[in-house]
Parts: structure tokens; sequence; C-alpha cells
């Protein structure tokens, strides 16, 4: 493959300012998504409530996402991406802040009100910065440049469960701190970026992105299964982040609090290192392909997990975060590759299939407290399955016209 500019385009252009302060954001969202993981067992524990229940706390930040994506893609199209940065740095301020009267109240319903808020500022977060990310350079580039920005999303997924293992499982299960720190660090930021100029960049300016202007989203066949897959994507990771520290308890031996220090840092440390290898690799090997190795080795993965419950199992399931890392960005960019000058209205509608999110935890936790644990993880493995599929097929789709999903 051609070595082409990062953040510079052919014409010499160069958008490392905007990239950068963008990139910031990733990091951001990665600490909100990835302490929710930490809540699930804590509030199991210390509300006395079941892992179904528990559940309703990443339902709600997910659910977020499918109410709040096309409004959040009206703000950015008739305003502009900032606009849509600021709208979601100050939901997302706001809702962490709503934990300091949860804290008192200690009220499970309360601490879901506060985490929809969270999650309406997220998709406001996510749908202006995925594709902005995207257009920052050439198109050919736009894999690599998603997957290094959301190399720092991985880092936040590192420093949540840290925080969160310290704060609610050694520190006497304080849930306000951490949040009121966040709140108060996310609405300074808010203030930064009402200070900054964005500059806008039209899809439609780009070369070789005009052939979907005039034609139907749905009718552009690997958008419509890159939706079905990033939805999928979506529900496998949030399942196995919400269930890994049940799964660590129950299967391999290890106390609630080591398991979080190992999500930080094993997990999520393989999660942040794929990112960045993969954004390395994309130099030379197609995304779609780097994609199909990678959903075949989650299916790996999760089959031993179901099949090998214990040590065997544990092993593989933190070998997994290596398998998904560049699952997200590859499948988001590759879903945009024709969107044309449709591009906004696609990210809005991309972002609303991270309602994928609200979904598997809550089969997950159904089939645990039926079943067994690690016979729930059989939802992440279809997903999986799926993504692959569009991986290995992602060509031929490019190809076709109408929206027949294969």
């Amino acid at each position: 493959m051609e070595k082409i500019g990062l953040v510079r385009t052919r014409d010499g252009k160069s958008f490392l300012v905007p990239f950068i302060l963008i990139t910031s954001l990733f990091f951001l969202w990665g600490v909100a998504h990835s302490i929710l993981d930490v809540l699930n067992k804590h509030f199991q524990d210390t509300l006395e409530i079941t892992r179904t229940r528990s559940a309703l706390i990443q339902a709600v930040v997910y659910g977020g996402y499918f109410i709040m994506a096309l409004p959040a893609g009206r703000i950015i199209r008739r305003f502009g991406y900032r606009t849509g940065v600021l709208t979601g740095l100050v939901l997302y301020g706001i809702g962490a802040l709503l934990f300091i009267p949860g804290g008192r109240i200690q009220s499970f319903e309360f601490f879901l009100l506060a985490l929809f808020v969270i999650g309406c500022g997220l998709t406001c977060l996510e749908t202006a910065s995925n594709p902005y990310v995207t257009v920052l350079g050439e198109p050919e580039s736009s894999e690599r440049r998603i997957n290094l920005a959301q190399s720092f999303n991985g880092l936040g997924w590192i420093c949540g469960p840290l925080a969160g293992g310290f704060f609610l499982f050694a520190g006497g299960g304080d849930v306000t701190t951490p949040y009121a720190v966040l709140g108060t660090v996310v609405l300074c930021i808010a203030i930064l970026f009402s200070r900054v100029k964005l500059p806008e960049i039209g899809r439609e300016a780009e070369s070789g992105q005009a052939e979907a202007s005039g034609k139907s989203l749905w009718r552009t066949t690997s958008f419509t299964v890159g939706l079905l897959s990033l939805f999928l994507y979506v529900a496998a990771q949030t399942g196995i982040n919400s269930f890994f520290i049940n799964y660590a308890t129950e299967n391999a031996g290890v106390s609630a609090q080591e398991a979080s220090v190992w999500l930080s840092f094993g997990g999520m440390g393989l999660f942040m290192a794929g990112r960045m290898g993969g954004s390395w690799l994309m130099r030379f090997v197609k995304g779609e392909k780097v994609l199909a190795v990678c959903a075949a080795g989650a299916c790996v993965c999760m089959a031993a997990v179901i099949l090998m419950p214990g040590g065997a199992g544990w092993y593989f399931l933190l070998l997994c975060f290596l398998c998904e890392s560049i699952m997200f960005p590859t499948i988001f960019s590759l879903s945009l590759r024709h969107a044309g000058t449709q591009t906004k209205q696609a990210s809005s509608y991309l972002i609303m299939s991270i309602v994928g999110g609200a979904v598997a935890p809550l089969l997950m936790g159904l089939i645990a407290d039926r079943i067994s644990m690690a016979v729930g993880f059989i939802v992440p493995l279809i997903c999986f399955m799926e993504i692959w599929g569009f991986a290995a097929r992602y060509r031929k789709l490019s190809y076709l016209n109408s929206a027949t999903l294969l």
C-alpha cells in the first residue's frame, strides 16, 4: 500500500492541531465507559442487586446513544463539529456531578438518571469526534487516523477501572469522588473548547468521495452491514467488560479488587497496545483484512472462555481484549468510506448502533443468573462471528448497489 500522510492532505494542508485536540476527547469517554464495569460489581455488592439488574447501568448509558444520536447529528449538521463537542462536554460534566447528590441519596434509580445524562453527552462527543477524525487528512489514511485516536480511548479504558477499583473496592465504596473529579475536569475542558476554533471540513470537498452523493445511505451495502456489525461489536465489548470481574471472581478465583487491576492493566493494556499496533499495521495491510484476522481470534477466545472456564478461560478472556482492540474504529471507518457527502448523517446512525451495549449485558446477565457466567459469553461469540463475516466480505459489499444483508 502507498504510504501517505496521516493528518496532511496531498496539497500540503496540515490538520495536526485539530487532530490533537479532538483526540484528547477520546480519552475522556474511554474513562466514562470503563468505570461502568467497576460500578456493576460495586452496586451488586453495596445495593444488593442481581447481575441482571446491575446490567441496567450499561442499558441506560447505551440507551442514551440511541435516543440522542439523531439530535446530536442535527446539532452538528446545523452548527458544526465544535458545537457538537461543546454540547457533549457540558452534558457529560453535569451527569458526572449528579453523582454528588446521588452519593447521599444512595438510590440506584438516581444513579441511573445521572448515567443516562452522561450517555447523552458521550453520544454528542462521539457523533462529532469519530467522523471528524476520519476527514482530517486523505481518505486512504482514515482507518489509521481513527485507530490512532482511539488508542487514547484505550488509555482512558485503562485509567477508568484503576481509579474505580481504588475508590470503590479499596477506598470504602466512595462512588462520589471519582465522578466529582471527572465532572470538574470535563467542564474545564468545555471552557477550553469554547475558546478554540475548529476548522469545519465538508466531505464533499474530498476527492474520490462523491460517489454516494444523491444516493440513499440505505442502498449503500457496506454502510448498512457495517451498521449491524458496529451494533454487534459494541454489544460484545460491553458484555465482556461488564462481566469481566464476575467471571474472574466466579471462575478464576480472583478477588474483585485484583480483577479491576487486571481489567485495567491487563485487558485494557492489551486493548490500547492493539489499537496503536493496528494503526501502524494498516500502513501496509488493508483495514478489512486486519479486522477479519482479529474477529477470527476473538471467536476462538470466546469459545475457550465458554468451554474452559477457569485458569485457561481467564487467559483467553484477557487475550480477547487484544483481538477486539481495532474493531470499533475500523468498522466505523469502513462503514463511512462510501458515505460521501452524507458522512455526518451516516455517523449519527452509526452512533445510534452503540445501543447494542444496552442489549448484551442484559442477555448475559439473564444467562448467568439461570445457567452460569461462562455460558453467558456465548452472546459476544455470536457477535464476533458476524463481524468476521463483514470483514471477509467487505470488498464484495463495497461493489453492491442495494442494501441487501447477506
